[in-house]
């Protein structure tokens, strides 16, 4: 990139764009008016001044050019998945030792005495925070700030650390996933992190700009992440792990509702080419919507030719995005019937159908966009984005074109970004993992609470809209007790806690394996394979499902499997 469009990264006066650039390389980098940085051999982010952007560029640019907007998935656990069983072997004893873990997320609260090992030193090998531009980024990458394993012990050392390594975690949710996967072992409170000899990078992300924010009409008061940035935030991991020469267990707490909800996408894919890495773990909260009502799934009949979907929308809502996707070859046409009555006729699936509704008698604007082909998965999108929406029962009658498949599904905003008043009167709780955990090759989890055994009442279920079996693994992810602000502890619920349990269980097999020599060739498929083999099953249930996946994380039991018992 051009040093003249650094500033683009963080200034709301641009736009940010994902791209698969290998089509157009030329054309892009001729453009006076883009910038472009180029990620790996696939994705490329440019940066436009958003005053240029034309009032049709979804039909022009296509939906997914749009980085995703991804928010935080939550509001004594080692016994039941084995992991006191194998500290208690002496010959085991793994605690994560030589390995990372990495956390993008709301940063670290790394003055917290979960980060630092018992003579006093900081257990963080580095910190990335994306938010502060007046230090040193990393080395290759453009903005935000990097803080050093000995700026931070020299931090600690001061009265004052902030006034020397100024990041810090105002929100907890990285802290509190960081002390789960690898947090310094507490008696007086009742907590060890699953991995506490590891060491731990941590990046900080910079919120969502502006642009972004409006265009998805996302409400000012929640934390959203750009999909580009938690792309950059991954690579930083892996260079990390790369100059350090150690192994690498990722954890991403994070997630979004937009999009086809199969296993393309460019998180996604992204993801999944790393994870694949030898030495290196990525593990993904399933996502907290299974019972928020926020999906619909639904097929057309051929005797009655459409489906009528019911929305409840609940009062002073001020906005949002709602996607329908719909099974390929088919095409799909919808009309609405608004709380006051006014009916808008069914719009014709034609290529280009962009309008702007906007009613009579009440406030209500609705933008629509038809995309036939969606660019990265063939299917038909069709976006719908409501600004002040009549409070009350909608109305969506559904059409299709062709005698083929019927099948569709609907999605609004995850739970952080909608009132809880606003959900399908029919919702169907399957189909509602979270992106980036539409994915194979990473390991999804889900959350139990393992004084019950009972699932997490508002686990994400799968399966990918492709059918690809996600979540794969169950782990604690209710009422754990984890580090908080201000050097205190808490318990908290969610998937993201259950995925930080895994990513020290991971952490722990890549001690098993990659350090010590024992399965050097680990990768991500190793590990949750290893996994997978341990898990614990229900003799009532059947294998996979889409709600527990292939059973309860118990890694003890993985290292029995290998004595063929």
């Amino acid at each position: 990139m051009d040093a003249n469009c650094i500033e683009r990264i963080v200034s709301e006066d641009y736009a940010d764009f994902l791209t698969d650039y290998t089509r157009n390389l030329e054309t892009l980098q001729n453009d006076p008016n883009i910038c472009l940085d180029i990620i790996n051999e696939n994705i490329a982010t440019i940066f436009v001044d958003k005053n240029l952007l034309i009032p049709n560029a979804i039909q022009v640019y296509g939906y997914s050019v749009f980085p995703r907007c991804f928010g935080l998935l939550d509001i004594n656990s080692l016994e039941p998945s084995g992991i006191t069983r194998l500290r208690n072997i002496p010959t085991f004893s793994l605690q994560g030792q030589d390995v990372l873990v990495g956390i993008i997320d709301t940063g670290i609260e790394y003055t917290h005495d979960a980060f630092k090992f018992s003579d006093g030193t900081s257990k963080i090998a580095s910190i990335w925070d994306q938010t502060i531009q007046t230090g040193t980024p990393p080395e290759g990458f453009l903005y935000g700030t990097e803080y050093t394993m000995d700026q931070i012990n020299e931090a600690l050392q001061n009265p004052n650390p902030l006034s020397i390594v100024p990041s810090t975690d105002v929100n907890g949710h990285g802290t509190l996933l960081a002390g789960i996967a690898a947090g310094t072992i507490s008696p007086e409170n009742s907590f060890s992190g699953v991995a506490p000899l590891a060491q731990l990078v941590v990046v900080k992300l910079k919120p969502a700009k502006q642009f972004i924010r409006e265009f998805l009409i996302i409400p000012q008061d929640v934390e959203c992440y750009q999909e580009n940035d938690i792309i950059y935030a991954a690579k930083y991991l892996i260079s990390v792990a790369t100059r350090l020469k150690k192994p690498i267990a990722i954890c991403i707490g994070l997630g979004s509702s937009q999009g086809a909800h199969d296993d393309r996408g460019f998180l996604g894919s992204y993801l999944t080419s790393i994870a694949r890495r030898t030495s290196t773990a990525v593990v993904i909260a399933a996502g907290n919507e299974g019972n928020s009502g926020h999906h619909y799934y639904g097929s057309i009949d051929p005797s009655v030719k459409l489906n009528t979907v019911e929305l409840r929308i609940g009062p002073n809502e001020p906005g949002f995005m709602m996607e329908l996707w719909g099974d390929a070859p088919n095409t799909f046409s919808i009309d609405i019937l608004s709380p006051t009555g006014e009916f808008i006729p069914r719009i014709p699936a034609r290529l280009g159908e962009s309008r702007v509704i906007k009613f009579i008698f009440e406030k209500t604007v609705i933008n629509i966009d038809y995309e036939f082909v969606e660019a990265q998965t063939g299917s038909q999108l069709i976006l719908m984005r409501f600004t002040d929406p009549t409070e009350g029962i909608w109305k969506f009658q559904i059409y299709k074109s062709l005698d083929l498949n019927s099948k569709f599904h609907i999605w609004l905003p995850m739970r952080q970004f909608l009132s809880t008043e606003t959900y399908f009167i029919r919702p169907d709780p399957n189909y509602t993992l979270t992106a980036p955990a539409n994915t194979y090759i990473p390991i999804v989890v889900t959350a139990y609470d393992h004084t019950n055994q009972s699932l997490f009442i508002q686990a994400s279920r799968g399966y990918t809209r492709n059918e690809i079996i996600s979540p794969v693994i169950a782990a604690p992810g209710v009422n754990l007790i984890g580090p908080s602000l201000n050097n205190s502890y808490t318990t908290a619920s969610g998937t993201s806690l259950a995925a930080a349990h895994v990513t020290g269980v991971a952490a722990m097999l890549l001690e098993w394996g990659y350090v010590k020599g024992n399965y050097v060739q680990m990768d991500s498929v190793e590990i949750k394979n290893f996994i997978l083999r341990g898990a614990k099953r229900d003799p009532n249930l059947t294998y996979p499902n889409r709600e527990w996946g292939y059973g309860i994380l118990d890694i003890y039991n993985s290292f029995i499997s290998l004595r063929g018992e």
